[in-house]
């Protein structure tokens, strides 16, 4: 598997994860709630650092988790 890392990665590369990672399920992210993501804001935006090449994917999630469960 191919690095995920920012200074591995283009930012269409990026994009393109975080599409395939999104779409694992099968379906469309809009108003879905398979990722238990109620409240949490839309998930193509949470990742939007990591594809701009601001924070890596891990940091991302981490974050995530720490705000999601108290």
């Amino acid at each position: 598997m191919k690095s995920l890392l920012i200074k591995d990665t283009t930012r269409e590369d990026r994009i393109r994860i975080v599409e395939q990672a999104l779409s694992s399920c099968g379906g469309a992210c809009n108003f879905c709630n398979g990722c238990d993501n109620i409240g949490g804001g839309s998930i193509d935006e949470l990742y939007l650092p990591y594809i701009n090449g601001e924070k890596e994917i891990a940091e991302i999630n981490a974050e995530y988790h720490r705000n999601m469960v108290h």
